[in-house]
């Protein structure tokens, strides 16, 4: 009976396992569908398909590496995480002495394609903070060992990245590396020092930076600044207006003929809002709203303390990005250059994004149902069986 009763419980968390990732993979088809459709509509008056054959490339090379990734054990990635780290900070120096430069930042790098090493940074350095946590449970309640030394290693990439200038892209790492310590076991006493100190040099940046200055001022005045620094907010909040509840219909955005500029890409939402109304919106936000989730419940059923932490890093890193961008065509945020996930144009995030996809694959392919003591406290440990991988 006893045996019975453990066998159902297993089934049952390998059922809940199946149900979690066909939700996610579910979420992830339907934003890139959707970003698809987006994109053709929000550059066709503009470029045509240009926008759309790129992405489609850039879309099939990152479903290879979901599925590669998808297919391996990700646990190899705790072998080569200092490398990769060491690859991404090669990478983030070479940005700042031959990177393409663009609106006065130093983003992508020209090496027979353009493409933007942050995007790839951001994996490398959540690979490393989950190999180290995973590797030094027992001491991540120190100072030392749980706050400086991985502080340290997350710090010179985002100063890599700080410098480019993309303080938003920054600070997103910043609060990804914060919600990843925290996980591995680091204390609230710690922690809150140093981000404080983050803050306030960040804050210092921004108050003598003209540039930043201008948008947080913007962000607090916007009907002041409609016309200036304002002008690409103002306009996302007329196109969600315009938009209503059902949306003017596919392809009849008027907000994208030159009224929103970058409307392809960081501010691809409010065409989705114009176009197909906030029952549109809002499954997007719920699209993301259940990766976190799914993703969140894989990092709870993980194999190990790696697969938990590289899980939750993951996680967030969708959820927040995705929030942030959503949050500035909305005004809930001052305006920052992060693109939306799966929607946005942009082939280096959405390669990374779905190798990040694959890895949850990953990890819960792998993931084990935990031993089912609670049936009977009294049981031996030779009556158990040995849980099954999903």
């Amino acid at each position: 009976m006893l045996r019975v009763c453990v066998w159902r419980r297993v089934d049952w968390l390998v059922g809940e396992m199946k149900f979690t990732v066909t939700t996610l993979a579910f979420c992830v088809a339907a934003l890139l569908s959707l970003g698809m459709v987006m994109l053709y509509s929000a550059s066709m008056t503009q470029v045509g398909a240009k926008y759309l054959v790129s992405q489609l490339v850039w879309c099939g090379l990152g479903l290879a590496g979901c599925v590669a990734a998808a297919r391996s054990d990700y646990r190899w990635l705790g072998r080569v995480a200092v490398p990769v780290y060491g690859a991404a900070v090669v990478l983030l120096v070479l940005v700042l002495v031959m990177g393409v430069k663009v609106n006065g930042a130093r983003r992508w790098l020209e090496l027979g394609v353009r493409f933007q090493p942050s995007e790839f940074a951001k994996l490398a350095v959540i690979v490393l903070l989950a190999w180290y946590g995973a590797r030094h449970a027992r001491v991540m309640h120190t100072f030392w060992r749980g706050v400086i030394v991985p502080g340290l290693a997350a710090a010179v990439v985002m100063g890599l990245i700080f410098l480019e200038p993309d303080v938003g892209t920054t600070i997103l790492l910043g609060a990804v590396t914060c919600i990843m310590l925290l996980i591995a076991g680091i204390r609230w006493r710690y922690l809150l020092p140093p981000a404080l100190i983050a803050a306030a040099a960040i804050g210092l940046f921004i108050y003598h930076n003209p540039t930043r200055s201008d948008r947080i001022y913007s962000w607090l005045h916007l009907e002041e600044t409609r016309k200036g620094t304002g002008l690409q907010v103002y306009e996302a909040i007329l196109a969600f207006g315009s938009g209503g509840v059902d949306g003017l219909g596919l392809g009849n955005s008027r907000q994208k003929r030159g009224f929103i500029p970058y409307h392809h890409t960081d501010f691809i939402m409010p065409v989705v809002g114009e176009e197909l109304g906030v029952v549109a919106s809002l499954g997007v936000v719920a699209g993301f709203v259940l990766i976190v989730f799914c993703g969140v419940r894989i990092a709870m059923r993980a194999r190990d303390d790696f697969g938990t932490l590289l899980a939750a890093g993951i996680s967030f890193l969708i959820g927040l990005q995705a929030f942030v961008n959503m949050a500035v065509v909305t005004n809930v945020l001052p305006n920052k250059g992060l693109p939306l996930p799966f929607i946005s144009r942009g082939g280096s995030n959405l390669l990374v994004m779905l190798v990040c996809v694959g890895l949850l694959f990953s990890i819960a392919r792998q993931a084990r149902a935990p031993e089912a003591r609670s049936a009977n406290p009294f049981a031996r440990s030779d009556e158990l069986p040995s849980p099954q991988p999903t």
